[in-house]
């Protein structure tokens, strides 16, 4: 009886995403998903997808392991900094000046027992009128994503204000409903307008472009008025031409961890991007758009991190009126 239920609870789930982004999007997405598991060359927009290459995880963690830092770079996954940013937007209405979002990315909540503890530590000591997540909640790229689920069910409670968030490459699409039954708005290649003392914002979020290869820009932003402040929801900056292309003030993103386990100063090693690493941490712009990388809240691939502390950001916004 319980297989049964459990059958028909995702052949709903699949229904309602069915109705939602279409058949098509539906059918490239979980094709693409069941192709994961086998899928370490070849896919996405990185030609090595390291993280499905179990004997690099393994490499990584011994070698951690002989420098003797592995147990040091461990308890740094659970020490989240918490990040100021200003943001500068092109002609902010004047009621969103000093408009806070609270920026969380790459979560992956299952890496380890205590992540969703320690994120909540961090949100409850912040303030922010607004929350967007930048994708990848899941720890591994496949496989079942309940767990990941029961923890952000249970860091949801903790985030006062309305929450907009995309997927990411470690992201089920399945998750969706799950997600959006917690209160978590889901913006598959889609746009909403954000509105505050009668004036508007515009935000729009695209699928994993890293991966599945499943954003469409066009038909995230085609309805916003030309003229108006918009900011783009991506999980990577890979994409970050095309959204300045298509006029968008800001790109909010995460994917890179900032490296996660970089060299003194916090060089990173590997950033798993095809684009330069200036845009893999931090704040950076191309042409006129302003763009903000997040090194993430939690880990992947290993759970360990090294000159790259996790971290959440409050983006104060500014207006600016010059681009």
């Amino acid at each position: 009886m319980q297989k049964n239920d459990s059958g028909n609870l995702e052949q709903e789930k699949h229904a309602l995403l069915e109705k939602r982004v279409g058949h098509l999007h539906l059918k490239q997405r979980l094709g693409i998903e069941t192709e994961r598991k086998a899928r370490v060359f070849g896919q996405g927009l990185k030609f090595l997808n390291i993280e499905n290459w179990a004997t690099m995880h393994s490499v990584i963690r011994n070698s951690l392991r002989l420098a003797l830092i592995y147990k040091r770079a461990q308890a740094n996954v659970l020490d989240i900094a918490i990040t100021h940013n200003t943001l500068p937007i092109y002609r902010l209405p004047e009621a969103f000046e000093g408009f806070r979002l609270l920026h969380l990315s790459d979560p992956h909540l299952d890496i380890a027992p205590d992540m969703a503890d320690a994120l909540i530590e961090k949100i409850n000591a912040v303030d922010y009128d607004l929350c967007v997540i930048t994708g990848d909640y899941r720890a591994k790229t496949h496989g079942d994503y309940h767990a990941a689920m029961s923890a952000m069910h249970k860091v949801r409670p903790h985030i006062s204000a309305p929450v907009y968030s995309v997927l990411g490459n470690h992201d089920s699409i399945m998750m969706a409903p799950d997600l959006e039954a917690m209160g978590i708005s889901l913006l598959m290649n889609e746009h909403i307008a954000i509105s505050h003392n009668n004036s508007t914002l515009w935000l729009a979020g695209i699928d994993d472009p890293h991966y599945f290869r499943a954003d469409n820009i066009e038909k995230a932003c085609n309805e916003i008025p030309f003229d108006a402040p918009s900011i783009l929801l991506s999980h990577t900056p890979e994409i970050y031409k095309h959204a300045a292309y298509a006029d968008f003030d800001v790109m909010l993103c995460g994917h890179t961890h900032g490296g996660q386990i970089c060299l003194p100063g916090g060089k990173p090693i590997y950033c798993n991007v095809t684009c330069p690493h200036t845009y893999c941490s931090g704040q950076w712009k191309y042409h006129h758009m302003v763009g903000y990388t997040s090194r993430g809240c939690g880990s992947s691939v290993v759970d360990a991190r090294l000159n790259c502390p996790p971290e959440i950001t409050i983006h104060h916004l500014c207006n600016t009126s010059s681009r």
